[in-house]
């Protein structure tokens, strides 16, 4: 394992290398790929933080949980909640900021704020050659030029290795409080999300898993008890809904964030993206095994038996289904030729010598 603990220590290490490097942060996403192991970890630590300015810059091998200590010092958050994979796919380590953005990681929260990639600000990352490059800002008033930021997120460390990145903060709330009702098919699942959605009570959150729907809602305590009441009874003909309030409903949403329903049960896991009205068709299409739903039907999980290749069986839907746990299949989406064209000439600019993640997207 290479371990470097500066940022010009990484670039001579990619500018030196010879083959493949596969480059992780934590190593908690499941990800395996040929090349000598190279790992973010040791690039660490929050190096700016301005509350008042709502930013923080932090090394991109600095632990997730050591930046939501921080933040919660000051009742700040990273408001779009990554989800932490490491129950559903039996990995150990610290999940890591730079691991986060490089692969966009965004929890249920996602439907109302935006992705991680909404609040990333600026990137220091190294390219394929070795080059130390820097885009975007620090700060959210100097955020100009060309937004490799946004295509740095997502791109699961195929363009270059991050070594620091600038992040957008927001408030933590003073309370929650979740609706949950029971509802047995996916299609009466999203009705009833769609129409908490519509509603004007600013829900933060609609997923149905396990048999039922929960709607969650934050903000002051006034506030959302009047939000709760009048949504209950918006959401009346849906059937009857309890309460969960502050600590409980915390819980709840990090069970539906980490997909904790799945973390036990044997078989491929299956995360398929679609426009939320196509949520119970997916479900219909695959035919087997078990599914939740999150951002109100758009995010579709599902586990299903072990080699089962669901994108055959969604033919005709739109959308992009990631093998997050299981073999046998592309992780990802195969990309329509023209796509394909361009990702590869990206690489091509970015990592002339393919060595960066080869294969990760492919």
């Amino acid at each position: 394992m290479i371990r470097p603990e500066a940022e010009a220590e990484l670039a001579e290490v990619i500018a030196a290398a010879e083959g493949p490097l596969a480059i992780q942060g934590g190593g908690t996403r499941g990800v395996a790929l040929d090349g000598a192991a190279l790992s973010t970890a040791g690039l660490s630590g929050v190096t700016l933080y301005e509350p008042g300015a709502l930013t923080l810059v932090a090394q991109a091998g600095t632990p997730v949980a050591e930046i939501e200590r921080v933040l919660e010092g000051e009742g700040q958050r990273l408001a779009f909640e990554p989800m932490d994979h490491r129950a559903l796919l039996g990995t150990t380590g610290d999940p890591t900021i730079g691991g986060v953005i490089a692969a966009n990681v965004s929890g249920p929260r996602r439907v109302q704020v935006g992705a991680a990639r909404d609040f990333a600000l600026g990137v220091r990352y190294v390219d394929g050659t070795g080059q130390v490059i820097k885009n975007g800002g620090r700060v959210m008033k100097n955020v100009t030029g060309y937004d490799l930021v946004k295509l740095l997120s997502g791109s699961w460390g195929s363009l270059g290795v991050l070594s620091e990145v600038s992040l957008k903060v927001l408030p933590v709330p003073e309370t929650e409080a979740t609706l949950t009702l029971s509802v047995a098919s996916p299609e009466t699942a999203v009705a009833a999300m769609s129409a908490a959605f519509g509603s004007p009570y600013d829900v933060t959150g609609a997923a149905w898993a396990q048999g039922a729907v929960s709607i969650r809602l934050e903000g002051f305590a006034p506030s959302l008890a009047y939000r709760a009441e009048r949504l209950t009874q918006a959401l009346a003909t849906y059937g009857e809904i309890t309460l969960l309030e502050a600590e409980d409903s915390a819980a709840r949403w990090a069970e539906i964030r980490d997909v904790e329903a799945f973390a036990n049960m044997q078989g491929d896991v299956w995360r398929v993206s679609v426009k939320p009205s196509d949520g119970p068709a997916v479900i219909a299409a695959a035919g087997q095994g078990t599914a939740m739903l999150d951002w109100g039907g758009g995010l579709v999980w599902l586990c299903l038996p072990e080699g089962t290749d669901l994108r055959a069986a969604l033919t005709g839907i739109a959308g992009h289904a990631q093998l997050v746990r299981g073999r046998g299949f592309p992780r990802f989406q195969p990309e329509p030729p023209e796509v394909a064209a361009l990702s590869t000439a990206l690489r091509a600019k970015f990592d002339p010598r393919g060595i960066l993640n080869p294969g990760v997207m492919g």
